[in-house]
């Protein structure tokens, strides 16, 4: 039994070592020099006969590509703000607008309710290129094209978040309401002072979803947005990667910071969410 379990210990690790590995070989380059990079990783795949030397950690230190990156290219910032300015907002309007439907979707029971649940759950597996045409002339209509609204207004009516934060409802004992409207609570009352409280984890965990795909989205500012002032930092790392690959790794590793640090200090609400996304009263 104990050899057992020490095989799948070793196998679980070797699985999560393959999953770090890029992002470890990723931060080992930020801090390698030029002619350090370009010897194990360019040269090898600009001459196509010489072989990549991987390494963890680099051989003389450096904190060039950091500068270069923080100091001496403004455009990365710009394009850092304009994801901040795109993302945070959209989560906003996810929880004013998706968690009152969610709470409605959980607590009623009216004629169409599985029906239009339905539509959501459509929705939410068709992929972006199947409504691509579609939301593009309906953001022209509205004159939000080449302009922030474009990122923010389709994110804000997503149907992902709708569908979890009503699952975690769904966990949430009908007679805890029941209760607080036998005392003379509202529906508003229960919603904000039971559901809220009780579906946190939902909640977090539906925000935490839409934040990382909101801040990694490609396709979509390509699309909506012409103006290249107003593109996030997703595309601010093909468009150095062709003569600085240094900086590219340095933007790689500040870029995937912010979704590992929301991940870290909301792991648990994650667990319980996910969780509660697959549990039905």
């Amino acid at each position: 039994m104990k050899r057992r379990k020490g095989l799948i210990r070793a196998a679980l690790f070797g699985i999560c070592l393959l999953v770090w590995l890029p992002l470890l070989l990723m931060a080992a380059a930020v801090f390698m020099p030029e002619d350090e990079l370009y010897w194990r990783y360019l040269s090898p795949l600009g001459l196509g006969r010489d072989r990549v030397r991987a390494a963890l950690l680099p051989s003389y230190p450096s904190f060039g590509a950091l500068g270069e990156l923080l100091i001496r290219s403004p455009g990365f910032f710009v394009m850092f703000w304009n994801s901040c300015i795109q993302t945070l907002p959209m989560l906003l309007g996810q929880l004013v607008v998706g968690a009152p439907a969610a709470w409605a979707f959980a607590r009623f029971r009216f004629p169409g309710r599985k029906v239009l649940f339905g539509m959501y759950v459509v929705l939410m597996v068709l992929p972006f290129q199947v409504t691509q045409v579609s939301n593009y002339l309906v953001l022209d209509r509205l004159g939000f094209l080449d302009k922030h609204l474009a990122m923010i207004v389709p994110g804000i009516w997503a149907t992902l978040p709708v569908f979890i934060m009503t699952r975690s409802f769904e966990t949430i004992p009908h007679v805890l309401v029941e209760a607080a409207c036998l005392d003379g609570a509202g529906e508003w009352y229960g919603f904000f002072h039971i559901g809220l409280p009780l579906g946190y984890p939902g909640i977090v965990t539906a925000l935490m979803l839409s934040f990382v795909d909101g801040w990694n989205c490609l396709e979509q500012p390509i699309t909506y947005l012409k103006d290249k002032t107003l593109w996030p930092v997703a595309l601010y790392l093909p468009d150095i990667a062709k003569d600085k690959a240094s900086v590219a790794f340095g933007a790689a590793l500040v870029t995937c910071m912010l979704p590992v640090l929301v991940y870290l200090n909301c792991q648990e609400e994650l667990e319980q969410g996910v969780a509660a996304s697959g549990v039905k009263q």
